[in-house]
């Protein structure tokens, strides 16, 4: 069997997946917080059909003859580049200019972390995400804005300050969390992040402090997905879809001439 043939069905496959992550990075393109994924290619092993020999004494040395096997999937990156603000002067909607991540308390225990700052709060008054999980302060505990508090504010190092009665009282400071390899992050839906033994121990910061960035409220950081980047990668992994297709067709009638032969 014709080795182009396999190397146009693993061509074939990792073109279909380059499209599925930029299919989602299209369907997040309006996704607050969202990171846009980048598929990479990589050359499959070679088979080696002569290995190198070295100059001697009367004769000069050859290079190795190999024919590649077709392409694999390199890599899968998340990248974490600051997407654009968009203010909507509600003043429970955070971003976060520069590093870092919003720490969320996972309810089956440990921390989830994420850039989507759209929170509110419950009926105890307990600042909460989309998903009704806790955000948690620089001290890992909750934050709780107390009912009867006529004004809150927070401020860009993450400080929360309620009115009530008059009387300003700092309810508690928004932490945030950096870490060494932010792409090492697992995605574990809802807009949030897991930690893993690559991304590095989270390290526990103030807005502002040890390289995180300041908060900023009344805004939402919007994804970082650029359309017309994604729409020319389409055309590249459709292009290169098609091509691996010629590729088992022309295979295919290789093979067929070689069975009339007969």
């Amino acid at each position: 069997m014709l080795r182009s043939m396999y190397s146009g069905i693993s061509g074939l496959q990792n073109h279909q997946t380059k499209l599925d992550v930029i299919g989602n990075n299209i369907a997040n393109v309006n996704t607050a917080g969202f990171k846009k994924g980048r598929f990479t290619f990589q050359d499959m092993i070679s088979q080696q059909v002569q290995g190198a020999t070295e100059p001697g004494a009367d004769q000069g040395g050859t290079n190795p003859v190999q024919v590649g096997l077709g392409s694999q999937t390199g890599t899968i990156d998340t990248l974490h580049t600051q997407g654009a603000m968009q203010p909507t002067n509600r003043e429970l909607d955070l971003a976060i200019g520069g590093d870092g991540y919003f720490r969320i308390q996972n309810p089956e225990g440990g921390e989830f972390y994420t850039r989507t700052g759209n929170f509110s709060r419950d009926e105890a008054g307990d600042l909460v995400n989309e998903d009704g999980y806790y955000v948690l302060g620089a001290d890992g505990g909750t934050i709780t804005i107390a009912e009867e508090a006529s004004d809150f504010s927070i401020g860009s190092d993450g400080t929360v300050t309620e009115d009530i009665d008059g009387e300003v009282i700092e309810a508690g400071t928004i932490g945030l969390a950096t870490f060494a390899n932010p792409e090492g992050l697992e995605q574990a839906g809802g807009n949030l992040y897991g930690e893993t033994v690559n991304s590095g121990d989270a390290n526990n910061l103030e807005a502002g402090t040890g390289g995180a960035g300041e908060i900023a409220a009344g805004m939402l950081e919007m994804s970082n997905v650029d359309l017309s980047e994604e729409f020319v990668e389409m055309i590249s992994g459709q292009r290169g879809l098609q091509a691996n297709t010629r590729i088992i067709t022309t295979s295919d009638e290789v093979l067929q001439e070689i069975m009339n032969l007969r």
